[in-house]
């Protein structure tokens, strides 16, 4: 291989990899106050239900 496509392929790979590491360090997590939480859970067990009812 010549020095050109060394420094092609390692470029590509560094702009993937600072890609990956962006998005990850963007996340962010939900922060959810209990009534949503209680609201969630009772949503999913109503769905749960009506599955079960099917």
């Amino acid at each position: 291989m010549s020095l050109t496509v060394i420094i092609l392929i390692s470029l590509a790979l560094g702009i993937i990899l600072g890609g990956v590491l962006l998005l990850k360090k963007s996340a962010r997590k939900f922060d959810l106050t209990t009534e949503q939480l209680k609201r969630i859970k009772k949503r999913n067990k109503a769905l749960d239900e009506e599955e079960k009812e099917d």
